[in-house]
């Protein structure tokens, strides 16, 4: 490795490990130990002046520039004063859950809020950190081991809801993190595999992401709910996260409780699923909105700027300059593009940052990045085309065997209707 300019700047063949290293699925155990154990690692190397980048050999700016590029990509995850509130809240439930010994019930959290607002990344990144925190405190070993065993420590379990939603499809999902083997068992018999798994492996904390791919009007989606809260009897903390859980109905009748600043949940009727009786367990979930940036307080615009300076700090341009991100129009002309969320606005940069570079500009302002569109941000005044009507039969195309719609999903609201 050259020392000077570039000194703390990968080798080659360092940089292309990075960049072709296998990841596991984190919803596996190997990829959730990667993930826990590389987050926060990828940190970009001092920026050199204009008269050290003179001295710096061809090959090593080719280095330099694939470096800046994927530390660019890759831009860290930052605290914000929403997800500080979020990450608070989880930390307090997951700590105050493990160290509790006659509580046979835990208390569960639901994340909501909408695409972008940086859910998966709050709650996992709040998850590595419980875990490291637990690792320490048993030396790395399961505290609750039974002797002669071999099972893995995993205290902290992240996993998706699945597509087509079932109990038997939930539980499968659970068991496939630690690679156990599902085939051939019943229902009951998957049940009480999971428990017994997460008992086996120490699990403390249970995450299961995209909450809202269930649809209380189909009864499977309902009996996996019933299946959710159940799991909360084996000593494990349930953390849910999804978008406008409210809205879906997986909540029912939640309410906003402006006092105590949070949703009220009322009891669900629920069923039984295979034996499994779920009875309080509807009123131990809290649920916590994960929310955007606003703009129109002192504090507001000062913690949107908090926000920019640690991207510019994380920047790596050679034109760049201090304020670049900061100062004058651009903090508000940032705020317009993205409307405070924090996904859109790094995707915003990470974009015009890779445009800067390949247009030699090496900067970022306002006219650069008008020429990155995100999404639909510029399609909001286009007319939404209207569907057609059916032809009527004799006209236009002959009308062929009408298909039979028994099977059809219409959605929480009609089948509420």
């Amino acid at each position: 490795m050259n020392a000077g300019p570039l000194d703390g700047l990968p080798t080659r063949a360092q940089i292309a490990h990075l960049i072709t290293q296998r990841r596991p699925p984190r919803d596996t155990l190997p990829g959730w130990q990667h993930f826990r154990e590389t987050r926060g690692l990828l940190v970009p190397p001092p920026m050199p002046t204009a008269a050290q980048w003179r001295l710096v050999p061809e090959d090593r700016r080719t280095d330099f520039d694939l470096f800046q590029r994927l530390t660019i990509v890759n831009l860290p995850i930052q605290d914000t004063p929403m997800s500080a509130k979020v990450s608070r809240l989880i930390h307090r439930r997951l700590l105050g859950n493990a160290l509790k010994q006659d509580d046979p019930t835990l208390s569960g959290i639901v994340v909501s809020g909408s695409g972008n607002h940086g859910k998966t990344a709050t709650v996992c990144s709040v998850g590595a950190f419980f875990e490291d925190m637990w690792l320490d405190l048993h030396q790395q070993l399961n505290p609750t081991a039974v002797e002669g065993t071999i099972d893995l420590h995993a205290p902290v379990v992240y996993v998706q809801t699945p597509v087509t939603a079932t109990p038997k499809g939930l539980c499968q999902t659970i068991l496939a993190f630690f690679d156990a083997s599902s085939k051939g068992l019943t229902l009951p018999q998957l049940i009480r595999q999971v428990a017994q798994s997460l008992q086996d492996h120490g699990v403390r904390a249970l995450i299961i992401d995209d909450i809202n791919r269930l649809r209380m009007h189909r009864s499977d989606d309902q009996d996996v709910l019933d299946l959710i809260r159940s799991l909360m009897s084996s000593q494990v903390t349930l953390i849910l996260t999804g978008v406008n859980i409210p809205g879906l109905g997986l909540l029912r009748e939640a309410k906003w409780d402006p006092h105590k600043r949070q949703w009220k949940m009322p009891p669900l009727e629920t069923t039984r699923v295979h034996g499994l009786e779920v009875t309080q367990t509807e009123r131990r979930f809290e649920m916590v909105e994960l929310g955007n940036f606003g703009y129109s307080t002192d504090q507001e615009m000062q913690d949107f700027l908090d926000h920019l300076q640690g991207i510019e700090d994380h920047l790596r341009l050679h034109k760049a300059f201090p304020g670049m991100l900061t100062e004058g129009s651009m903090p508000g002309y940032l705020y317009r593009r993205c409307k405070g969320v924090v996904g859109i606005l790094a995707r915003l940069i990470a974009d015009g940052a890779q445009e800067a570079m390949d247009s030699e500009r090496e900067l970022l302002d306002e006219n650069l990045l008008d020429e990155i569109v995100i999404g639909r941000e510029n399609r909001d005044d286009e007319e939404t085309p209207q569907p057609q009507a059916d032809p009527k039969p004799g006209k236009g195309k002959p009308a062929g065997k009408r298909r039979n719609s028994a099977f059809d999903d219409h959605g929480p609201e009609t089948a509420a209707g």
